[in-house]
């Protein structure tokens, strides 16, 4: 009785949280810089840069002192992802996105009336539009949460359709993360990385679009191929036993939601329209896209896109304030584009682009503005430990700023890492990236913890530092499927009622061929001169 009473008191293993392991790595810190000696780099009179010995200051108390200094010197960034969060909530609280990809759904599945089509494969290429729309969210907002709710739709529709659960998981969570790791413009992961990295944001938009496509071809292919399978043979799915409850389920997965166009989503549309107006009257002549080398005149731009935006949103206001609400998501990602591109905007500008998204979306929907705020504050909250914890992570390197070591770590890392060569030394660097994502899922931790340590050394041993990043892309995206540390992965397996076991059984060699892939689309960056790299 006793043996049983302790077996019971026994506590089952919890894996530690973010913080806990962000906190450990402070305090880790700290150790070493009573072990490793001190240095620091120095300009020679020469011009170039050189190492040389100092001492080491070794820290204690600081452990609680360079958390102060973490949030403080990434305040900006901190303030950038609340700001993104707020606005994506009341986009997301609006069910615009929700009425964006049930159209899509209705319209895909109206092709299944052309027998041509049918013939050719409708399904596949249902299977097809479905994922890259969620690509394409993934690459370009960052979508992975926002899959959860969809899990419910594409399941049932997969099946539907004569395939099983798994391929409804890839429709809509596989695909968008994918995205996620091949991104071109994601605030989340290319935004925070850059930044961590002193680079312009977004730049090497360019070959991160020829990745995002590669990465995304591959995916689907893949998807096809076991989708055909399974349709042959719906006894060689893994899951053909479990399935079987989400076949005997009847009626329609979607959620209704009423289309509706309100007084107030008109009085959005001209307060927008006229400040796309007055944004046009004050910087259109001095439009100068930067994509290329040279950059390219554009000084009636802004005028264009102004004029689109007064169609689009009449045309998509006569339908439903939803589609209104979208057109404001789209158009907000194309002025970010312009932005970043024709006139240097940065995390300032960037964020204060989305706030007048979350106001413009916040009136359309009919928000008091009590109610905008608190749907604000929200979304804030909700993304708020990605916020803090990149202020923890600074106080990584911090501490072994302040305790005089980390160059010394740099240098050891550049002497033996460069010797052997760019390609070990940038594998080393994914690999490094692909380990932590098993145990820290948030993009942002990982880049304010990495990206000040990489980027300098990247530097040292003639790396481009856009290559760090992409590394660190792929590192974060491609175990986001796999890691049990995920809480939007178990929480998508749950809704799909896939057990954990068998999606690691059937996902763990495509990871791999994933990661694979990943390593070969980052040695272009070593051997080709690429724009922006």
């Amino acid at each position: 009785m006793v043996t049983f009473a302790l077996v019971k008191a026994k506590k089952k293993f919890e894996f530690p949280n973010t913080y806990v392991i962000v906190f450990f790595l402070i305090v880790l810190a700290a150790v070493a810089t009573w072990f490793v000696p001190g240095g620091e780099f120095y300009k020679t009179e020469e011009g170039l840069t050189a190492f040389r010995s100092v001492p080491s200051e070794p820290q204690t108390w600081q452990v609680f002192t360079t958390l102060f200094e973490g949030f403080t010197s990434q305040a900006g960034i901190i303030v950038f992802i609340l700001v993104i969060g707020g606005a994506f909530w009341i986009v997301n609280g609006c069910k615009a996105v929700d009425v964006g990809i049930f159209a899509f759904l209705n319209a895909s599945k109206r092709l299944e009336a052309y027998p041509l089509l049918r013939k050719v494969g409708v399904h596949n290429l249902i299977l097809i539009l479905i994922m890259i729309l969620f690509s394409l969210f993934g690459a370009v907002f960052g979508m992975s949460e926002e899959t959860i709710a969809f899990v419910v739709v594409l399941v049932p529709l997969a099946i539907s359709m004569g395939y099983d659960s798994i391929v409804g998981v890839c429709l809509v969570y596989v695909a968008a993360h994918v995205g996620f790791a091949g991104a071109f413009l994601n605030p989340f992961t290319i935004g925070i990385a850059q930044g961590m990295a002193d680079l312009p944001l977004f730049s090497g938009m360019g070959y991160r679009l020829v990745c995002w496509a590669v990465l995304t071809a591959l995916t689907i292919a893949v998807v096809l191929v076991y989708a055909a399978r399974i349709k042959r043979r719906p006894e060689l799915s893994p899951m053909y036993e479990l399935d079987a409850s989400w076949r005997k389920e009847h009626g329609d997965a979607q959620e209704k939601i009423p289309y509706f166009t309100n007084r107030s989503a008109w009085v959005s549309f001209a307060l927008v329209w006229v400040a796309s107006l007055v944004f046009a009257f004050a910087y259109g002549s001095g439009c100068e896209l930067t994509f290329g080398n040279n950059p390219i005149p554009a000084p009636y731009l802004l005028w264009v896109l102004s004029g689109l935006f007064a169609l689009v949103s009449v045309v998509a206001l006569r339908k439903s304030v939803h589609f209104y609400i979208l057109g404001l998501l789209g158009f907000t990602i194309v002025y970010l584009v312009v932005g970043v591109s024709a006139y240097g905007w940065y995390i300032g500008e960037i964020s204060a682009l989305f706030l007048g998204l979350a106001l413009a979306a916040g009136v359309a929907a009919g928000y008091s503005a009590n109610k905008i705020v608190q749907e604000f504050l929200a979304g804030a909250k909700d993304i708020l430990s990605a916020a803090v914890i990149v202020g923890l992570a600074a106080g990584i390197v911090g501490i072994l700023k302040q305790g005089m070591v980390i160059d010394t770590m740099l240098y050891a890392l550049a002497s033996s890492l460069g010797e052997a060569g760019k390609v070990a030394s940038l594998s080393m660097m994914y690999g490094i990236q692909t380990l932590i994502n098993l145990f820290i899922t948030s993009a942002s931790a990982k880049a304010a913890i990495t990206m000040p340590i990489m980027a300098p050394f990247a530097d040292m041993i003639d790396l481009s530092r856009q290559a760090t990043v992409l590394a660190f892309q792929f590192g974060d995206g491609f175990t986001n499927m796999i890691t049990p540390t995920s809480g939007v992965l178990i929480a998508v397996l749950g809704l799909a009622r896939i057990p954990y076991a068998k999606w690691v059984k059937w996902v763990w060699k495509f990871i791999l061929f994933l990661i694979l892939v990943g390593f070969l689309l980052l040695l272009p960056t070593i051997f080709f001169s690429l724009e922006g790299f």
